[in-house]
């Protein structure tokens, strides 16, 4: 009430809705029944970004189960590493502890800490209570023991998600790459927050070269107002320098000239709604794929409530430069509508990719960029200059 962005509450009666609540408060048996009541009153004024987050109730919570970072698959013999999961050679914050280790797909894991892999059931009860600390592993080519095993430390992850974000980075790029016989970028954007930008800048500028871009924003968490990221993606050709040992450059040298366009879906919002939104105003590309979340009235902090928990009231809106509001509960359309279907992405497939690569080749042709010729060396044997070069 003291912090929404409207003091009208949307036009709710905030008063009687304390009133609807208060009265389910005696069927609440426990802190997280209360936690829900809550979550449920605020979601009464219809807006994203109004949360509600319950204290963690505070103690340690014991070591989860440790993660190699792979794909375990179970054979006639053993379980086998069927796939690591890694990222490119430059991710650096996405080692491997099994290429660190030495250990290569194709071997079998035969014993964690020196009690045998279960027969049956999950391979991960065997790696139950240890993420986080160093475990040794069996590991041979074969799928029994038989003398050739090797006792291999290994640092196990708390949570795989990192290696298998930028492995799936890695394969998508490497796809775009592949298809397009180098032509075409592919840059992927987690959020619009200093990860986000951490992202964009480093694949931006490894990219630089080929001739359009595919910017995914697809479940991008937000964060920030992404102006930012428009300015590095929307720099204009401010003159060219001729040079005599080599290829004339294009200034400025960091920025990208050719076609481009983003993806987006139904689980980019916030800064994720707002970047493709200023990537349409200031035409960068056409926009793939599904309308995104359409969360745009922003939320920049608020007081920690004496029990430990907390509220994000809504403080900011967002509305067009028309004096309309806009975004904020219906998200930004794409141009090229694309449904992600699940069942085409199930097994490694990507209709909206595909899409983008498709258009990414056909702009290369009709709207690629090109440099201008570049002007005849001039005549400076007499004084002044010619006309045409002032």
């Amino acid at each position: 009430r003291d912090f929404f962005y409207d003091p009208n509450m949307h036009g709710v009666d905030w008063p009687a809705v304390r009133e609807k609540y208060t009265a389910l408060l005696p069927d609440c048996v426990s802190r997280r029944d209360v936690a829900f009541l809550i979550g449920e009153m605020i979601s009464e004024l219809n807006v994203g970004h109004a949360y509600y987050r319950d204290s963690d109730g505070g103690g340690d919570e014991p070591p989860g189960v440790g993660l190699p970072g792979c794909r375990l698959e179970r054979t006639s013999g053993g379980w086998k590493f069927a796939e690591i999961w890694r990222g490119a050679a430059w991710d650096s914050d996405a080692r491997n502890p099994l290429d660190e280790a030495g250990i290569r797909e194709g071997q079998f894991l035969l014993a964690v800490n020196g009690q045998p892999m279960p027969e049956t059931g999950s391979p991960w009860s065997a790696f139950s209570r240890l993420a986080g600390l160093t475990a040794v592993l069996t590991v041979s080519d074969q799928p029994a023991a038989d003398g050739s095993e090797k006792q291999v430390p290994v640092k196990l992850l708390a949570s795989d998600a990192t290696v298998r974000f930028r492995a799936w980075i890695e394969k998508n790029r490497r796809l775009v790459s592949e298809r397009t016989g180098g032509k075409v970028g592919y840059i992927y954007v987690i959020n619009t927050g200093v990860p986000g930008q951490n992202d964009l800048v480093r694949q931006l500028y490894g990219q630089l070269n080929c001739e359009a871009l595919i910017i995914d924003d697809r479940w991008n968490g937000g964060g920030q107002i992404p102006t930012r990221f428009i300015e590095l993606l929307n720099r204009p050709v401010t003159n060219y320098w001729a040079r005599r040992d080599g290829t004339d450059w294009t200034w400025p040298n960091d920025a990208h000239q050719g076609p481009k366009c983003m993806l987006i879906n139904g689980l980019a919002g916030s800064g994720g709604d707002m970047f493709p939104a200023l990537f349409r105003q200031n035409r960068l590309g056409k926009l793939i794929g599904m309308r995104t979340w359409g969360g745009l009235v922003g939320i920049s902090g608020g007081p920690t409530m004496i029990d430990g928990s907390g509220v994000t009231p809504p403080t900011f809106a967002y509305y067009e430069t028309d004096g309309t509001w806009g975004i904020e509960g219906h998200g930004v359309d794409p141009d090229l509508r694309v449904v992600d279907d699940p069942a085409l992405m199930q097994d490694g497939g990507d209709p909206q990719l595909d899409e983008a690569i498709k258009l990414m080749l056909s702009e290369i042709e009709t709207r690629g960029y090109r440099k201008p010729e570049r002007p005849a060396y001039p005549d400076r044997s007499k004084a002044g200059l010619n006309p045409d070069d002032k």
